[in-house]
């Protein structure tokens, strides 16, 4: 498997990301359900966003973390202290787990970078014991994401090279109204439960909002591998767009995510 989710360091993705996933992890964990006691696969755990949050919220059994970037599996191994969680590298569409071993398996804004997103759930189900729980959820990106809408859209009109961005990013696996529960129905799951969750993401300025994507992070900052003179210019362009003519400052987004529940049965 391949990931399309540009790495460069841990710290990039969490100015970028990982803050916000750690907004969204509650939201994610009160949809999915847990239960004393349980063993938990957080499949595409990233710095661990949704995996130490697993552990704060029930008193769980044990917590086994995979991501298949070595730069997050560092990262996440660093922060952990707690003797339940086990972080590897792994990779999402072959998980390197028994069939049956989870109560639950969930992925916190994952599937989208997979592409091969289906095999992920396959896979999913197949660790998860008969009753137990699947779970995903990823970021709407065409229809729930303004932030990151208002950023590409202005590139897009600059270039075919930023039209041609708007459209990979748009329409990344999973990420349609529908899409990731005809995925669960398919992979075999049974009493497939699809809804929207919602966090704001709040930026203290220009530079809090672009520093990441500028050196490189994520789907956007794989963008910004152009000449100065038209880094310069994407840059301003962007820049305009956040401050929308008034002084630079803090700016608050609504994002929107797709969240997917089903029942192995």
């Amino acid at each position: 498997m391949t990931s399309t989710f540009t790495v460069r360091a841990a710290s990039g993705y969490e100015q970028l990301m990982g803050r916000w996933s750690r907004r969204l992890a509650p939201k994610f964990i009160d949809f999915a359900g847990l239960a004393p006691g349980e063993t938990i696969l957080d499949v595409g755990c990233g710095t661990g966003s949704l995996t130490f949050e697993l552990a704060k919220s029930a008193d769980l059994a044990e917590i086994q973390a995979i991501d298949f970037s070595p730069v997050f599996v560092e990262a996440a191994k660093q922060r952990n202290s707690d003797p339940r969680i086990t972080i590897s590298q792994g990779d999402a569409t072959a998980l390197p787990f028994a069939d049956n071993a989870f109560d639950r398996a969930l992925a916190l804004l994952v599937l989208h970078f997979v592409p091969e997103a289906s095999k992920a759930v396959a896979e999913m189900r197949r660790v998860v014991r008969p009753g137990g729980v699947v779970a995903a959820v990823v970021w709407d990106h065409y229809g729930g994401m303004s932030g990151m809408r208002m950023m590409i859209d202005t590139v897009a009109a600059l270039s075919e090279g930023g039209r041609q961005m708007r459209s990979r990013y748009c329409f990344q696996p999973m990420v349609q109204p529908g899409e990731m529960k005809r995925a669960f129905v398919e992979q075999g799951l049974a009493d497939v439960t699809e809804t929207e969750l919602m966090i704001r993401m709040d930026y203290a300025d220009f530079d809090d909002f672009w520093a990441p994507i500028g050196a490189g992070e994520g789907p956007l900052g794989r963008y910004m591998t152009l000449d100065a003179a038209e880094r310069e210019r994407v840059e301003a362009a962007v820049r305009d767009a956040y401050q929308a003519g008034r002084p630079d400052g803090p700016r608050s987004f609504a994002n929107v995510a797709w969240a997917c529940r089903g029942i192995v049965p």
